[in-house]
């Protein structure tokens, strides 16, 4: 097993912030299923046996970083008052923009803010503002969008009912028009 594949695996499932498929951790290294398994059990295992925070979870032929059980309570507690508490300008940034380009990828948001939104698209999911379902074109990617409840709550119809929406989705169609051309690949 390479010498740094146990960091590159954990680097990678904290960038990603959900559940990632073996198959896909194994093509980003140049591995094999097999070596990635080795590897998650030796990070399940380091995870364990110190004292941190994280644990890591192996269910149905996906990964993912998660919290120790034993801080559930600390944990809903922190998710209470954040679910209490007024949104950040971080999150609003993230909603708006998942209101103009949704349905849209974590990446595309990413992009456009400049920073690793995974967290941010987290709360906004748990405050039932935005979902996530599973991109059809790319296996283990999500495509995020506002919710119904979140456009009730502003008083709109549909994302077309925006200010200047067709102005912003046309911009965003002409950037991803660009970007999937066969010379940008």
């Amino acid at each position: 097993m390479p010498s740094n594949l146990k960091a590159a695996i954990e680097a990678l499932l904290f960038v990603y912030g959900e559940p990632v498929k073996i198959k896909k951790l194994a093509q980003i290294n140049q591995t094999d299923e097999e070596t990635v398994n080795k590897a998650l059990e030796e990070i399940k295992s380091s995870l364990q046996a110190q004292e941190g925070g994280l644990s890591l979870m192996v269910y149905d032929g996906e990964a993912v970083l998660t919290t120790k059980p034993e801080l559930a309570s600390l944990l809903q507690n922190v998710i209470k008052e954040e679910m209490d508490s007024e949104l950040t300008p971080a999150s609003l940034e993230t909603l708006t923009i998942a209101s103009y380009l949704g349905p849209c990828s974590r990446a595309e948001i990413d992009y456009v803010r400049g920073v690793n939104s995974a967290i941010i698209l987290r709360s906004l999911s748990v405050r039932g503002l935005v979902t996530r379902k599973p991109d059809p074109e790319r296996s283990n990617s999500y495509l995020y969008q506002v919710t119904g409840d979140f456009l009730r709550h502003i008083g709109l119809g549909s994302p077309e009912d925006l200010p200047e929406y067709s102005k912003y989705h046309e911009l965003i169609k002409k950037l991803r028009e660009i970007n999937e051309a066969p010379e940008n690949k």
